[in-house]
């Protein structure tokens, strides 16, 4: 199968971008680019229905540039003035360079990631961060997965919608005269289905960069040639070139499984310090018993007091054996009063020698 026309779903010309211009020149095949869905801001009234108060907020997460519009939109609308004192946390450096467009650009003030939300969280947990009260301005349909790493992480926070999307018309796209399809975003996959409801894939090739697109495509019953980003094909540009040299290629480097699989997998993670915790509580009775132990060890000295009374009863005895003693010169006594009457036996013998 020849490729002659590529798809990507997003919003740009492929002229602009000297990777895409290469590609096109280099095939000699035709690019182009067409956003399935638009992001627009919230009305003020919709955004006051979740009742948060921006400037209760010292911190902003930005997940992409259609939110950081529409949150400083919503601020001048509402006549809000961002403090010059105000953190931001982005997902990519890019993103952060966009912030230019409404402040002063501070690199003390500005963090960023390296295009996930999960290197957003490490950057918010630092100690230097902890005490920040953190607004995650999102659009209307933020990831489950990003809330429960700012709750795994233990971070003040509250995410607040921005923005809503909506699909756009592309009833004039002839997709049949397209070999290949890229896809950036799962709500590509929503849009597609909402356009073209009787689409078959046949033998288009899709090009899914993302864990929540191939799993919004699976549940779409769709198959992409190639998933990314891996190793081999970190970037767009280089999974379509591979298309384009081997019509056929079969993906043997599968990319990590979809974000929402390995949000459960930490799920056992998050249970793992529990049972740690559980283990802890033996240890904490270790040291109880060696209280025990030192109980016997205070009986130990009062036996020895003990040991001391009969020392103290020896004593008594002595005194005791010093009574006999005692009594021995009364028995002397009263020998001497037989020897008394002895004399008195004479006069008797006196009187038988007169007769």
């Amino acid at each position: 199968m020849k490729i002659n026309k590529i798809l990507i779903a997003q919003p740009g010309v492929a002229s602009a971008n000297p990777y895409y211009a290469n590609l096109m020149k280099k095939y000699n095949v035709q690019i182009d680019f067409r956003p399935f869905f638009s992001m627009i801001p919230l009305t003020v009234r919709e955004f006051r229905a979740q009742k948060i108060n921006i400037p209760d907020y010292s911190a902003i997460v930005f997940t992409s540039k259609g939110t950081i519009d529409a949150f400083f939109q919503l601020c001048a609308e509402m006549r809000i003035k961002v403090p010059d004192s105000q953190k931001y946390f982005c997902t990519s450096e890019g993103l952060s360079y966009y912030l230019q467009k409404h402040i002063i650009y501070r690199k003390r003030k500005i963090f960023f990631g390296d295009g996930t939300f999960a290197s957003v969280v490490k950057l918010a947990k630092m100690d230097k961060h902890k005490n920040e009260s953190i607004l995650i301005a999102s659009p209307d349909h933020i990831y489950p997965e990003w809330i429960q790493l700012f709750k795994e992480a233990n971070l003040n926070f509250a995410p607040a919608v921005v923005a809503k999307f909506v699909d756009n018309n592309l009833k004039d796209l002839k997709l049949e005269d397209y070999q290949i399809i890229a896809f950036y975003n799962a709500l590509d996959v929503t849009s597609l289905k909402n356009n073209f409801p009787g689409f078959k894939q046949k033998d288009t090739k899709f090009v899914a960069f993302g864990a929540s697109i191939r799993k919004a495509m699976r549940e779409a019953g769709l198959k992409y040639a190639i998933g990314g980003p891996t190793p081999e094909f970190p970037a767009l540009a280089n999974a379509l070139e591979k298309l384009l040299q081997d019509p056929d290629f079969k993906q043997s480097l599968l990319p990590d499984e979809p974000v929402e699989k390995k949000v459960e997998a930490k799920k056992p993670a998050a249970k793992a310090p529990a049972k740690k915790a559980e283990a802890k509580k033996p240890a904490a009775k270790a040291p109880a018993k060696k209280v025990e132990a030192k109980k016997p060890a205070a009986k130990a000295p009062a036996k020895k007091v003990e040991a001391k009374k009969p020392a103290a009863k020896a004593p008594a005895k002595k005194v005791e054996a010093k009574k006999p003693a005692a009594k021995a010169p009364a028995k002397k006594v009263e020998a001497k009063k037989p020897a008394a009457k002895a004399p008195a036996k004479k006069p008797v013998a006196k009187k038988a020698t007169k007769k």
